[in-house]
């Protein structure tokens, strides 16, 4: 041989061995990390096996072109290498095609009657069916994919891929051309397809793909112009690499602590699938009781996985997530009615037993929301509202699906009339006055929220904050409030009528946020009112949050000026010790309480002693819900401080609390 082809095979050599070694390198590190739950990873794993003897092929039939004589033994087992080598190969593109469905999320299944399949008699587990060939398109590459694979198994009789001269060279024929061009139709499919769903990939998928691509192109274009150097293996051992780090490994997408898919690879997953065309069921697994499972025992990081264990008895763990603390969600493609419904009535019956946690047995309740995209729910937005919906009070139901879940529609549409709330001005501040209980004087008043929207109607505080919360955005709600009561302070009415201050509710998002203090002081500042004229409502929920963070910010509002009143008093479970470590200047008692003193008997027990309580740890007393003369002349015993209700006035706008406040006439008009 001369000295360029010592080169070139010396080349090759390294090349052959190089893709060996990257191949066997990336099956291994695939089954280390368990990355084979998926279709998708399977095809994956075939990609890389094929890659795989065609380098110990090819490092074979090098070995014979630097070392033998291709002649006798060796000739003969230069045409054994030579036929696995294409036998081999020409499955590479289809499987890349196959691949590339999955990665865009239309790797359909066999059957979508049965959809998935378990086998009750057995594991009873949900597994996934082969790829449906039935199809029109599959049926067409798959018939190309029969041609080509056809025309390299008959070469040793036809010559039509190949042949070698007459002292064993290699030597092509026009077939090889048509199996490049085979090649050709499964990469430029794969390329639409890829574009087709673009939308639906990660910024990280779009572009190692494409790069990827151009440098599995350049290799094929190499080896198809450059018979002598085989580097077109080498090239796309480097790709699968590639692949397997930026696709394959999916690190980023699941909680390390727990191991199960986040939030994240949850939302990429979901696109697809609906770009893909496929349909998906959801269903979000919501623990219900956790705050009584935390009192039982820690579970902080054992409870996840406790579940998540049971979970992986029944389906493939890559169909599992989980979005929360305590929220677990299976999205499943293609799953028949059927299967689906079997699947919920085992997760179901699971949580009816009792579970082991850290050897203390404890029952675990949940509750299933379930829903059919794009039929109940056509975009993932809609699905991540149904899953972070809190479930409705008083829901007595495991599952929850079809017309349940209605409500969520709702939601949306709330969420949807508070963005127009806040753009097209349509929420309105109302004030209801509170009384001194000595000589039913005019004390101050407290600011609520309502929203006229031009769709919905009258929406009320008790259904949009909590949606205003969970959709981030109660601070420009909050922030609205505060500005429209600094206004109306300003204009100096309030205090032309011994209106003391104003009280404004705070939402324990805003009040827990960084910044806060300087935030509302900033608001106050800008329109120069006196911070003394703003009383500040946290409600005893929240007070039982995070007692040291309340604490800290309380104290440095109260020295910006401000005053304090917990909300609800009566309402909740609160260690009362803390709260009333914290700095309040009022307490206002629940309407509930006061109404259940109505009748001599035990609630106006509990109701004279809380209030005995208060004034014992020296706060004002406000009672809230007072409608009757029957009820002002109880709390007038008690001794209360204010009031605040019906009897006096509704919640009213601006103009008619002004000439409520403006009215020399007693107070009790109702009105």
């Amino acid at each position: 041989m001369g000295t360029g082809f010592e080169i070139s095979d010396g080349l090759n050599l390294a090349f052959a061995l190089a893709t060996s070694i990257i191949c066997l390198t990336s099956v291994f590190f695939t089954f280390a990390q368990k990355r084979t739950d998926k279709l998708r990873n399977k095809v994956f794993v075939g990609m890389l096996m094929v890659l795989t003897l065609n380098g110990i092929t090819e490092l074979a039939k090098t070995s014979i072109d630097v070392y033998g004589t291709k002649d006798g033994i060796d000739g003969g087992a230069y045409k054994a290498f030579t036929f696995l080598y294409f036998a081999f190969h020409s499955m590479l593109a289809p499987l890349f095609y196959l691949y590339v469905l999955g990665v865009c999320g239309k790797l359909s299944f066999a059957d979508r009657r049965s959809g998935w399949m378990f086998d009750r008699s057995r594991s009873g587990r949900l597994k996934e069916n082969p790829v449906d060939f039935g199809k029109p398109v599959h049926i067409i590459y798959a018939a190309v994919f029969a041609v080509t694979e056809l025309a390299v198994l008959t070469n040793p009789l036809t010559g039509f891929v190949y042949t070698f001269g007459e002292h064993g060279e290699f030597m092509r024929s026009k077939g090889e051309i048509i199996i490049y061009l085979a090649a050709g139709l499964f990469l430029v499919t794969a390329v639409y397809m890829l574009i087709y769903t673009w939308s639906a990939l990660t910024e990280k998928r779009r572009y190692m793909i494409v790069y990827l691509f151009v440098l599995v192109s350049v290799g094929i274009l190499i080896q198809l112009f450059t018979v002598h150097v085989k580097i077109e293996l080498f090239i796309e051992a480097l790709a699968m690499l590639g692949v397997m780090v930026s696709i394959e490994n999916e690190d980023d997408r699941i909680d390390s602590d727990t191991g199960i898919y986040d939030r994240k690879a949850l939302n990429s997953d979901l696109m697809t699938y609906l770009k893909g065309g496929r349909s998906v069921d959801i269903m979000a697994l919501r623990i219900t009781n956790s705050e009584e499972i935390e009192r039982t025992c820690s579970t902080e990081d054992d409870l996840p996985i406790l579940v998540f264990d049971f979970l992986k008895t029944k389906l493939p763990r890559s169909y599992i997530y989980s979005t929360g603390p305590y929220t677990y969600v299976i999205a499943l493609p293609d799953i028949a009615e059927t299967d689906a419904l079997w699947l919920m009535d085992e997760i179901t019956a699971r949580f009816k037993e009792p579970w082991s946690l850290n050897d203390t047995p404890l029952m675990i309740k949940a509750v299933i929301l379930h829903a059919k995209m794009p039929e109940k729910f056509s975009t993932v937005e809609q699905a991540f509202i149904m899953i972070d919906s809190p479930v409705p009070s008083g829901n007595t139901k495991t599952v929850l699906t079809g017309s349940d879940l209605d409500y969520i529609l709702r939601r949306k549409e709330v969420e949807k009339a508070i963005i127009r709330g806040l753009e097209q001005h349509t929420l309105e501040v109302f004030y209801q006055p509170t009384y001194s209980l000595e000589g039913l004087r005019l004390h101050g008043a407290e600011a609520l929220i309502r929203l006229h929207d031009t769709e919905m109607g009258e929406l009320y505080p008790g259904e949009f904050i909590p949606i205003a919360e969970q959709c981030g955005l109660i601070d420009d709600v909050d922030d609205f409030v505060l500005r429209e009561v600094c206004a109306f302070i300003k204009s100096g009415i309030p205090a032309q009528h011994g209106i003391n201050c104003i009280n404004v509710n705070l939402s324990v998002v805003q009040f827990m946020q960084p910044g806060f203090v300087a935030h509302i002081s900033g608001i106050v500042e800008e329109f120069g009112v006196d911070k003394s004229s703003i009383n500040l409502e946290i409600t005893e929920s929240v007070a039982a949050t995070d007692y040291k963070l309340l604490q800290t910010t309380v104290c440095e509002l109260r020295e910006q000026g401000f005053s304090f009143s917990m909300d609800d008093f009566g309402t909740g479970y609160s260690n009362l010790q803390s709260i009333f470590s914290l700095d309040f200047d009022v307490i206002k008692i629940d309407k509930s309480m006061l109404w259940s003193a109505d009748n001599a008997g035990s609630g106006r027990i509990i109701l004279e002693n809380s209030v005995n309580m208060i004034k014992q740890m020296r706060r004002e007393i406000l009672v809230e819900g007072v409608e009757t003369a029957e009820q002002i002349e109880l709390l007038n015993t008690l001794d209360v401080d204010y009031m605040q209700g019906f009897y006096f006035s509704r919640p009213v706008p601006k103009d008619a609390f002004i000439r409520i406040i403006t009215d020399e006439d007693t107070p009790g008009k109702g009105e």
